[in-house]
């Protein structure tokens, strides 16, 4: 009954949709329509239902209701509660009923506390919102349905993937989600507001929040799929180029240009028409993840479906979505007004630059993400990984990274070069030391050294913006600004050094046996048989110490899963402030010895202090944007309340 209960919800979901869009064309052309008075409501409605039949799908699992063919195919009665959770998103059409269900939250909280924009841009808004939720329903409800019934309704489910039964799997889809359907509101703003041509700063600041959020989920997201991978696969890597890990990262490139373009509209009112194209790159970049995903061309841990007519399906919606909105730009382009100009030495025109370079980095990805799948159309198989995407993403990189340090100092519309002289010839002075003294004591690859020595300047650009400042007085949103930016350069710092100074070995080893790996010694102590709720391993017991101190017992695991069959490598790691030891167990030799493999990986862990710190930032700047704005409303409101009372237009107070 609650499959059923679930399946309506959506479907009246889907109905309050096709409503939705058919009062917001009538609210966008005539003002005061009764259609468009259902137009919000209907949003509102849409985003509980599409809450009910998510949870219903929840519960289906946290049951194990095997009559539901989603549960039987993905689940297991003696899986733990956690992992049967995280099985109603870890699959297709359960991941499917997700983002729709964020998609339709997100525009039900439009509707529901927006009020600065123009009716007919709100109804633009809500239309676009709608019409491309009427797509997914179509698409879940027609070759997705996650509530099908199975019967007979078989003993036992299948299970969920092995690889995905990890704590990683609870917390890196919705995060990553949100973040990917958010950038869906920033489409229906930009698109709203192109159509009734209300490229205005106000535009920018009633976008930017929404922008800002789903780019902090999009980067927690991606942190905790990088750790998720680390940690989980057994393989001592962080970052691949894996096609599926592109397809998060370049939605996260396109929203970080366009946060910051937007930033520049709602500041300055200049970059109108780039803010537009950015917001609809940067949903297209989240179709082009989904397709890659769905679509059956790859085969990876994260890529659910592999039937060709469901890719079939989400291309079409790629098409008629992203193909009809540059349609829509190339014909209303040149009807939105140029904004104020200002000058090459300012910050805007720093910004400008960090968004030219973010975009070629985009570029670059999608291009090494996609030409292997064209040329294996004509059955030539090739390979893009890091020797293209390392150099390559770095050419327009690092000269970001210089102009990420020096844009801050920099003043709106215009600036001298001579005011901020000083603190870039700091910056300039110790990061050439750095590169200098590393140049000196290392032997490493010129990309790490350019990376740690570029890392240390930004770090300490960073923190510029305050000098001269009564920290006190220092706004939210500029904290959070210096918080993300140190954040990338703590990361790319962890990246160069683990880059350059990772030791790795691969032994055979027999209990009682040492082995050694950079400043570490391991000795095996002994290996036995432990058993899990879904589960068996071979268990190493295993003592690590550092440069000779104190003894650490770690415990790494090789697993065999029977429901459904498979097995995973479950790491050790010994965390220390300058990076971290990472021990995996592999398989029994025939000489009865157990392979060992040990990494050594210096300030690896800074990659995700980074990440999170760069999170942190922007969770900061939203929420000081957000309390500006209601403080900037307020005064609005008392302002008027003022000149109303002067004029004696206010009623008098009842007696």
């Amino acid at each position: 009954m609650i499959a059923e209960l679930g399946l309506a919800a959506l479907w009246l979901a889907a109905a309050l949709a096709v409503l939705q869009l058919i009062g917001a064309l009538f609210g966008a052309r005539h003002d005061g329509n009764e259609l468009a008075a259902l137009v919000r409501p209907a949003a509102v409605l849409q985003g509980l239902l599409c809450a009910v039949s998510f949870l219903a799908l929840v519960y289906a699992f946290a049951v194990t209701d095997l009559s539901v063919k989603l549960v039987a195919a993905n689940s297991h009665s003696v899986k733990p509660l956690a992992f049967k959770l995280s099985g109603a998103w870890a699959n297709h059409e359960g991941s499917m009923l997700l983002w729709i269900t964020v998609m339709a939250f997100a525009g039900g909280l439009i509707a529901f506390i927006e009020r600065r924009l123009p009716e007919r841009t709100m109804m633009a808004t809500l239309g676009t919102q709608a019409f491309v939720g009427i797509g997914f329903y179509l698409f879940i409800l027609l070759s997705s349905n996650p509530f099908e019934r199975l019967s007979p309704v078989p003993p036992e489910g299948n299970g969920l993937n092995p690889l995905l039964q990890d704590m990683g799997v609870s917390f890196h889809p919705p995060t990553l989600y949100i973040g990917y359907v958010g950038l869906s509101v920033a489409f229906s703003f930009a698109l709203g507001a192109l159509l009734t041509r209300q490229v205005t700063p106000e535009f920018a600041r009633v976008m930017r929040p929404w922008v800002l959020g789903s780019w902090i989920f999009l980067t927690i997201g991606i942190t905790a799929g990088s750790y998720w991978a680390y940690y989980e696969l057994g393989w001592g890597g962080w970052w691949f180029w894996d096609p599926v890990e592109n397809a998060s990262l370049m939605p996260w490139l396109a929203a970080t240009a366009l946060l910051h373009s937007a930033s520049v509209l709602a500041a300055r009112d200049a970059l109108r028409t780039w803010t537009i194209m950015l917001g609809v790159v940067a949903f297209s970049m989240s179709m082009v993840g989904t397709f890659l995903v769905r679509s059956g061309i790859l085969t990876s841990v994260h890529a659910f479906a592999v039937d060709p007519e469901r890719g079939s399906f989400i291309l079409m919606l790629l098409a008629l979505y992203i193909g009809g909105a540059l349609v829509i730009f190339a014909l209303r382009a040149n009807t939105i007004a140029e904004g104020e100009r200002f000058s090459v030495l300012s910050r805007e025109g720093a910004l400008v630059v960090n968004n030219v370079a973010l975009t070629a980095i985009l570029g670059i990805v999608l291009l090494g993400t996609l030409y292997p799948l064209l040329t294996e159309a004509f059955d030539v198989r090739v390979s893009v990984g890091p020797p293209y995407f390392d150099p390559v993403s770095a050419i327009f990189f690092l000269p970001m990274l210089a102009i990420m340090a020096v844009g801050p100092l920099l003043r709106w519309r215009k600036d001298s070069f001579d005011r901020i002289k000083v603190p870039v010839l700091i910056i300039a002075l110790v990061t050439v030391a750095v590169f200098a003294l590393v140049l000196v004591l290392a032997d490493v690859s010129f990309l790490s050294l350019m990376g740690m020595a570029m890392s240390i300047g930004v770090a300490i650009a960073s923190f510029m913006p305050l000098r001269g400042r009564s920290i006190r007085r220092v706004p939210l949103a500029v904290w959070g600004m210096c918080i993300a930016h140190f954040g990338v350069a703590l990361a790319l710092f962890g990246v160069a050094a683990d880059t350059a100074f990772q030791k790795e070995r691969l032994v055979a080893a027999s209990p009682g046996d040492t082995v050694e790996v950079g400043p570490w010694e391991a000795k095996l102590a002994s290996i036995s048989p432990v058993a899990g709720p879904n589960w068996t391993a071979m268990q190493g017991d295993i003592f690590v110490s550092y440069m000779g101190g104190p003894p650490t017992e770690t415990f790494p695991q090789a697993r065999s899963f029977w429901a459904p069959q498979g097995e995973t490598s479950e790491v050790a790691l010994v965390t220390r402030w300058n990076g971290q030891l990472y021990v995996a167990l592999g398989n029994r030799a025939e000489d009865g010895r157990w392979q060992l493999r040990l990494w050594w990986k210096p300030f690896v862990t800074w990659i995700w202090y980074g990440g999170l710190l760069i999170a942190l930032g922007g969770a900061m700047a939203l929420i000081g944007r957000v309390i500006g704005d209601v403080r900037r409303r307020h005064a609005t409101a008392r302002g008027e309340e003022r000149r109303a009372e002067e004029a004696g237009l206010l009623p008098e107070p009842a007696e």
